[in-house]
C-alpha cells in the first residue's frame, strides 16, 4: 500500500508492502500517481521513501503477466513527480531495482543507506525501460555508465553510486529520515514561488 503522511508543506510518501520487497501493483502505482498530482499545489517538498530494506523491487511479478511493465503508469508517475514545482527528494532506504527506478531518478536529489544497490535488469528480462528513464540516468551517471546498469546489467553498489553520482549522499539507515527533513528545510523555509524559481532556473527543459 501506499502511505501519504503531511507535515504542514512536507509530505512523505511511503510505500508499505516490506514483506513483498515494496514491489508495486498496478493499483498502488494509481496511487502514487494521485497523491504526486495532489501535491503540486500543496506540498513545498515532497519525500519518497519505502519501509523495510529494500526502497522497491519494481514491477510485482505476479501482474508482469498481465502487462503490468508495459503500463503507461509508470512514465505518468515519473513526469509528475519531475513536474512538480517543488523539491522532491528519494530516501532510498534500501535497494532500488527495475521500473522503480524511475521515481528515484525524476527527483531532485537522491540519498541511500549504506547497504543499498542499484539494478535495472531490463536487458536479461527482454523489457525496455520506461521511456524517460535511460535520458535521465544519462544525465547522471553518464552515457556509459547508464550503458553499464542497463545494458551490461550491472548491479551498482551504495559506494559506487555516490561516485558516479546516481545518488547524492549515503545516510545510515537510522538518519535516513531526518536527513531528507534537512535537505529540505531551506525550501520549506522559502515561499513556493520562490522555490520553484530557482529550480526552474537548474531545470529549463521541466
Amino acid at each position: 500500500m501506499i502511505v501519504l503522511d503531511r507535515d504542514g508543506p512536507l509530505w512523505t510518501l511511503r510505500i508499505d508492502r516490506a514483506e513483498k520487497a515494496n514491489a508495486l501493483t498496478r493499483g498502488m502505482l494509481e496511487d502514487l500517481v494521485a497523491a504526486v498530482k495532489s501535491a503540486r499545489d500543496t506540498a513545498q517538498a515532497l519525500v519518497i521513501t519505502g519501509e523495510g530494506k529494500v526502497f522497491s523491487a519494481g514491477a510485482d511479478l505476479e501482474e508482469v503477466h498481465s502487462g503490468l511493465e508495459k503500463t503507461p503508469l509508470w512514465e505518468e508517475l515519473s513526469g509528475a513527480i519531475a513536474g512538480l514545482p517543488c523539491l522532491t527528494v528519494a530516501a532510498l532506504n534500501g535497494t532500488l531495482a527495475g521500473g522503480a527506478f524511475g521515481m528515484a531518478l525524476a527527483c531532485d536529489l537522491r540519498i541511500a543507506v549504506p547497504t543499498a544497490k542499484f539494478f535495472y535488469p531490463v536487458m536479461k528480462l527482454g523489457f525496455l525501460p520506461q521511456p524517460s528513464d535511460p535520458g535521465r540516468l544519462a544525465a547522471l551517471v553518464g552515457p556509459a555508465r547508464a550503458k553499464l546498469i542497463l545494458m551490461a546489467g550491472q548491479k551498482i553498489e551504495a559506494d559506487e553510486a555516490l561516485s558516479i553520482g546516481l545518488i547524492d549522499r549515503i545516510v545510515p539507515a537510522a538518519e535516513l529520515q531526518d536527513t531528507a527533513k534537512a535537505l529540505a528545510a531551506d525550501a520549506l523555509a522559502a515561499t513556493p514561488e520562490h522555490a520553484s524559481a530557482i529550480k526552474a532556473m537548474v531545470n529549463p527543459g521541466n
